[in-house]
């Protein structure tokens, strides 16, 4: 099959590097940060768009739904990466947020470049997991035409299911697919077609703003403190500690004391100190809360 990339931005030959192999260690270095700079800017113009996938985002999964990434090569790493990181950081399920890769798992570690091409896979992959209207599907494609994350989000469509596309081409397939389309456009990248580079950077810090400020929304946060960590190695036993003693203004050791009470759950220790209740009151009040810490702090005492 022949494809035309002559139009794709991510394909594009940058005339600011093309002497990148003469340089110097310094110099080359110096014009990939400078490329690196300009990522930033580029997602900032998408914050909008961005901030319409955290809204569906978070009234899915206020309905029970999940947040699913679907991507080829980098793309699909990069969404798999994200998922796998949010149960630890945010102590949510491992089915919340879901992070599928053309190939399957051996492409995680392995260059399996044909899977990309292949629609019906992402289809499959998406029935296997039972994607629903009550999910999210979000498509990620540096050049916008990756035809498994274009067979993936018209499936999607079809469902009923709230599509995204995430993009560094304008105009790409994907953005045309998508009820909502996030493309930060960076530019060539400073060596051409490596798009590892720019817009995988790119790509994973829109990842991360979706998941973080989805979690924040729904009570995983409070403050700027990630309240709801699994304490699940000593690393993050120290900052579930630490968690506490900073919500509350209680030393460590006292927040120990807690955490050990409410089975190193920081957000239960957290409203038993500050609301001066029990163990059973804390989980009362939460639920009642639908999680939120600030919400119960709100609530007038029975």
């Amino acid at each position: 099959m022949t494809v035309d990339i002559e139009s794709l931005m991510t394909e594009q030959r940058n005339p600011k590097t093309g002497n990148i192999d003469q340089l110097s260690t310094v110099e080359m270095l110096q014009l990939l940060n400078d490329e690196d700079k300009t990522v930033a800017y580029a997602v900032e113009k998408e914050l909008p768009n961005v901030a319409l996938a955290v809204d569906k985002v978070v009234e899915a999964l206020r309905q029970g739904g999940r947040l699913v990434y679907i991507g080829a090569g980098t793309s699909g790493r990069l969404g798999v990466l994200d998922a796998s990181e949010c149960p630890p950081t945010f102590g949510v399920d491992d089915n919340v947020v879901v992070g599928l890769i053309a190939g399957g798992d051996l492409a995680l570690r392995n260059a399996i470049e044909g899977a990309e091409d292949d629609e019906e896979e992402a289809i499959r992959q998406l029935q296997n997991i039972g994607l629903s209207a009550v999910d999210v599907l979000v498509g990620i494609a540096a050049s916008g035409r990756t035809p498994y994350v274009i067979g993936g989000l018209k499936y999607a469509n079809r469902l009923g299911v709230t599509t995204v596309a995430i993009s560094c081409s304008p105009n790409s397939a994907i953005g045309d697919i998508a009820k909502v389309a996030i493309t930060p456009v960076v530019g060539p990248e400073a060596i051409s077609g490596s798009t590892r580079m720019k817009a995988g950077t790119a790509q994973k810090m829109v990842l991360n703003m979706i998941t973080t400020a989805a979690m924040i929304q729904i009570g995983k946060v409070y403050g700027n403190l990630m309240v709801d960590v699994k304490a699940s190695n000593v690393k993050l036993l120290e900052r579930a500690k630490k968690i506490v003693a900073q919500a509350t203004g209680i030393p460590l050791e006292q927040a120990k004391e807690f955490l050990e009470q409410a089975n190193y759950n920081p957000k239960l220790a957290i409203v038993m100190i500050k609301k001066a209740c029990t163990l059973e009151e804390a989980k009362m009040q939460l639920k009642k809360a639908h999680g939120v810490i600030r919400k119960v702090l709100s609530m007038k005492q029975p």
